[in-house]
């Protein structure tokens, strides 16, 4: 595995840019209690141990002056108001959530506990906060505008499988942003000769009718902007690879589990902007004060190996502008 991946930039705003004379002195005594409220991802996952290992390069020990509850919910959202509730009943000083559902979640069972969003998409549009600048209300954190990063996607897939013609667009109806995707999608097909066929996917676990749509439609690539389980993706990756299509996804796991690329900010450092904030807060900081931030910086992650099984070569000047190139 070969890999360059770049520091992940934020607005220069410097609010959340904490001295380094100030990290590791966290008060001794005083016993912090944070709330992570997830949808996407489980304790053990990468992006929310970022979230734990920044917590203690500030000076939060978990035992010793900090305690995290973790509540989750993958795939489904049925038990999210009630984990949200039980967070809430624990008093934390500040609750984190993963996604746009989980931070929604945490909204209606708290309008005076700080909320951190480890990573939202559209936190504007999506009526999470009122501004970038002055998010006000009990919420700030981190977002990226995934819907606008979508021509960008489509244009690298059409690079690395040029023949490509007609492309599986799967999204969500029940997320607001995935509708501003789709605009997105429609627009930049027709310059790079691509043909979406929208294929609706309501749940993280379960891909429902979507191989049998994909077979209608005579597809030869996906386009994922769908996040999912575990379970999923490997079901996802799986047919992909018998019916030899090119993948597209946004998140480096799928790759790593043998997709062939994605183009996307990285989680677990939106998980490490994340702690940022929560030390901010638990300094005294008010989240209406506290500027929401965006990255900066994209990475572009290749599977090499899965481009050779589906007999694609992978220029080399889409090489040298990876991230990460998987062998």
């Amino acid at each position: 595995m070969i890999s360059r991946r770049g520091f992940i930039g934020t607005m220069a705003v410097g609010l959340l840019a904490a001295p380094l004379a100030a990290e590791g002195q966290q008060q001794v005594g005083k016993l912090s209690r944070i709330g992570v409220l997830m949808n996407l991802y489980s304790p053990d996952a990468h992006p929310p141990q970022a979230l734990r290992q920044r917590l203690r390069d500030l000076g939060y020990v978990e035992g010793q002056n900090l305690v995290i509850d973790w509540r989750y919910q993958l795939g489904g959202t049925d038990r999210l108001a009630a984990l949200a509730a039980e967070l809430v009943r624990l008093k934390p000083d500040v609750i984190v959530a993963d996604v746009t559902v989980a931070i929604r979640a945490a909204m209606q069972a708290t309008s005076t506990i700080p909320i951190v969003m480890a990573s939202s998409a559209d936190a504007v549009g999506g009526g999470l906060v009122t501004s970038l600048g002055r998010p006000g209300g009990n919420v700030t954190g981190v977002t990226t505008m995934l819907a606008e990063m979508s021509a960008k996607r489509l244009q690298l897939l059409k690079e690395v499988a040029p023949n490509v013609s007609r492309v599986a667009v799967l999204w969500n109806p029940a997320i607001p942003w995935h509708r501003a995707l789709l605009k997105e999608v429609e627009a930049a097909a027709p310059a790079l000769r691509l043909q979406p066929v929208v294929i609706a996917v309501r749940n993280r676990d379960d891909l429902g009718d979507a191989f049998s749509e994909m077979t209608k439609g005579r597809v030869d690539a996906v386009f994922v902007s769908h996040t999912m389980t575990p379970r999923a993706r490997g079901q996802m990756i799986d047919l992909a690879a018998k019916r030899r299509m090119p993948t597209m996804f946004m998140d480096r796991d799928y790759v790593a589990a043998g997709g062939l690329m994605s183009y996307g900010s990285d989680f677990s450092e939106e998980f490490r902007h994340a702690a940022e904030y929560v030390d901010k807060i638990l300094k005294g900081a008010k989240p209406a004060d506290l500027p929401v931030e965006q990255p900066t910086k994209f990475e572009l992650i290749i599977n090499l190996k899965t481009a050779k099984a589906l007999g694609l070569t992978i220029p080399q000047s889409l090489l040298s502008r990876a991230d990460e190139v998987i062998q």
